[in-house]
């Protein structure tokens, strides 16, 4: 009853950031209103100079609009309509290292004005004052394209960070993805993170700090990679201390696939 009640909290405190931002920007919201354009857009990208003679430049652009324009908001929203954004069952097991992929990196921005690149991993770090101590054994990465998803990262979030609350070995990543050009702009971009940082949901003690961040702008190759098509819904992918995906869910958390994402996470905890 408690994690449900927090649950309706998270989700009323986003509910007010994502409706101040759409009255902040409302023009923005008219030009690319799904019901005024079913196709998906991102952001507006255009050939640079050196790229414009190039044919494998102009071929491979085709073949992405052609992607984008086949895979529009209606078709998500049918998805979304017939299984709840359950897009894949999620791992009931963890994924052997060997057959592990790489998650691939990715700019953020936080509500303080930082930046930085993830995962971090043993690799190496942007920080040159992180020790291997510092490297997390296990992270996951919860990502949201659209506000109608926060709910689906909420179920998830939410009791993984109580059940990991006095671990200093596991990362919480909360990353809403901002791919619209205008939003991505410098001066609106750092006009909306000021906002973003006022609204931040506060913290239960001994829980697991979740670490609220904004990836800008285009992403496109990256949700290619990850091999993300609907954007209506959540993803959820555990990571080791290599940055390698371990595990993955989507959609709303079930009760099982909860169990089966704590458990893989302690095995992560007992590797060396």
């Amino acid at each position: 009853m408690g994690t449900m009640l927090r649950l309706k909290q998270l989700s009323s405190s986003r509910s007010v950031v994502n409706l101040s931002s759409r009255r902040l920007f409302a023009g923005e919201d008219k030009v690319f209103s799904p019901a005024t354009i079913p196709t998906r857009l991102t952001s507006n990208r255009f050939l640079n100079f050196y790229e414009i003679g190039n044919k494998d430049a102009i071929a491979k652009e085709r073949a992405r609009l052609k992607d984008e324009m086949n895979r529009g908001y209606f078709a998500d929203m049918k998805e979304l309509k017939e299984h709840g954004g359950k897009v894949g069952a999620a791992n009931k097991v963890i994924i052997p290292a060997m057959a592990a992929v790489k998650f691939p990196q990715l700019e953020v921005n936080y509500s303080n004005g930082t930046s930085s690149k993830l995962p971090i991993t043993s690799y190496g770090s942007d920080d040159e004052l992180m020790t291997d101590s510092d490297i997390p054994k296990a992270t996951l990465m919860c990502l949201s394209f659209r506000a109608t998803s926060q709910v689906m990262i909420d179920s998830w979030s939410v009791p993984f960070a109580e059940t990991f609350g006095g671990s200093e070995k596991v990362q919480l990543y909360e990353i809403s993805f901002i791919e619209s050009w205008l939003l991505s702009l410098t001066p609106i971009r750092k006009l909306l993170i000021r906002m973003l940082k006022k609204s931040k949901p506060q913290e239960k003690d001994g829980m697991l700090q979740r670490q609220i961040a904004y990836a800008f702008g285009d992403h496109y190759y990256f949700r290619k990679e990850l091999k993300i098509l609907n954007l209506l819904t959540g993803y959820m992918f555990l990571l080791d201390k290599f940055g390698r995906i371990r595990w993955q869910g989507f959609g709303l958390a079930t009760e099982d696939e909860l169990s089966s994402l704590l458990s893989c996470t302690s095995l992560l905890l007992e590797k060396e």
